[in-house]
């Protein structure tokens, strides 16, 4: 999400925004537009690696880490939301007794120490209590943000299988070109989703790990174990990725029927000029070709069941703009059971931001405007939870003022 992998990917935002395109299409009049009531999806993200938005800091109590968590799912019941999508897995660590992985350094401030309660446990207790959604959010390959072994919780499995691991831009990641390696980050997901009556299981956008200019991912003895067989190493990387999804929903459905998936992709699948089935973007980073993650193929399979492209531009932005990346999307799953829900930056609407678009509290607010035009469009998660509570320009507060005067049902499967 935005609190690691958000580098400058495309050119500096600039310009005026276009009349045009903070309009929203004429089919967006009605009751949505009016903010009645509806079934939408309305979400916050809670990011606990590297204390983002919870626990504020290592060390706490428990008693203050719970009451820091209480706080968090009143915020959003006071903000008319209806989901609470929070990170239990960050970096190959647990957010509850798991019986594969040591406890979350996020927690103590050391990994694999015991916190004295059971952070997701009471998540999903407390969150269903004020009438919230949990969706249990998963990193599925993220070992550290170190690429030192020894610096990981004795007995850890990046440990033990040293094998399995790869160190890239100066982190440590599980190599997704490994079967077993596979079947392990699976097996330690749905060891949460057996454990606890979890909602939604929630994946962002870190598979192959964003690129690093002058580095390359070294899974070359992977590569001709099982790729040879590929055209390409990136096809045998899709593949891969690919297979972790199909794999991950077969396994999710037969375990939880129940319980939806869901991915949060970074919002470029592939820019048109590559592509012509692409969105017409000029992003620097697309997840099928630098991710090695095919989002619009795991639409059209059906493999999930809602999506959330991270649509981290303002309205007019010239290399990705908002109005363009949404239309496309809604063609995306158009005709598939899949639900789209936009992901939307308000980390950056800041008083302060050099971006015009950003400082304007009403930015977000067109932003639903413009989505409610699409029918396609079922609901809008924010990332992240501390400006949901603090709202630095005061975006949040006029999105719910404008769009959310009455609580509102989690769009049905």
């Amino acid at each position: 999400m935005a609190y690691i992998r958000r580098r400058e990917v495309l050119t500096a935002a600039a310009g005026v925004l276009a009349a045009a395109a903070t309009a929203a299409p004429a089919r967006a009049v009605g009751a949505r537009e009016r903010g009645a009531a509806t079934a939408e999806f309305r979400g916050m993200w809670v990011a606990s690696v590297q204390n983002v938005d919870w626990p504020s800091r290592t060390g706490l109590s428990a008693d203050a880490q719970r009451e820091e968590l209480l706080t968090l799912l009143d915020t959003a019941v006071s903000r008319r939301l209806n989901a609470v999508i929070l990170q239990v897995r960050p970096t190959a660590d647990a957010l509850w007794p798991s019986a594969y992985e040591p406890w979350s350094q996020w927690l103590t401030g050391e990994q694999g120490v015991d916190p004295g309660w059971d952070p997701l446990g009471t998540a999903v207790t407390e969150a269903h209590a004020r009438g919230l959604q949990l969706h249990a959010w998963f990193n599925p390959y993220r070992v550290a943000n170190h690429t030192d072994p020894g610096l990981l919780a004795a007995g850890h499995p990046a440990r033990c299988n040293p094998g399995w691991t790869v160190p890239y831009g100066g982190k440590l990641y599980y190599n997704p070109g490994l079967p077993e390696v596979r079947r392990f980050v699976q097996d330690a997901m749905l060891d949460a989703v057996a454990r606890y009556p979890v909602d939604g299981v929630h994946w962002d956008d870190y598979f192959y790990p964003y690129p690093v200019e002058g580095r390359d991912f070294d899974d070359d003895a992977a590569y001709e174990r099982y790729g040879r067989s590929f055209a390409t190493r990136a096809d045998w990387r899709r593949h891969n990725t690919d297979t972790l999804v199909r794999e991950m929903s077969e396994r999710l459905r037969a375990l939880r029927p129940a319980v939806r998936f869901g991915v949060s992709p970074f919002a470029i699948w592939r820019n048109s000029d590559r592509d012509p089935l692409g969105s017409p973007t000029r992003a620097g980073v697309a997840t099928y070709d630098d991710l090695y993650a095919d989002t619009r193929t795991w639409v059209r399979e059906g493999w999930i069941d809602y999506i959330v492209p991270q649509a981290y531009w303002q309205i007019g932005h010239p290399a990705a703009d908002y109005a363009a990346i949404v239309p496309w999307w809604a063609g995306t799953v158009a005709g598939t059971r899949v639900q789209l829900y936009v992901g939307e930056a308000l980390y950056r609407c800041d008083p302060q931001s050099s971006t015009a678009a950003w400082r304007d509290p009403r930015e977000l607010s067109r932003h639903v405007r413009f989505a409610r035009g699409y029918p396609e469009v079922r609901g809008h998660a924010y990332f992240s939870a501390k400006q949901v509570a603090a709202d630095p320009n005061g975006a949040m507060a006029r999105v719910v003022a404008d769009h959310y005067l009455s609580a509102a049902a989690v769009p049905p499967r």
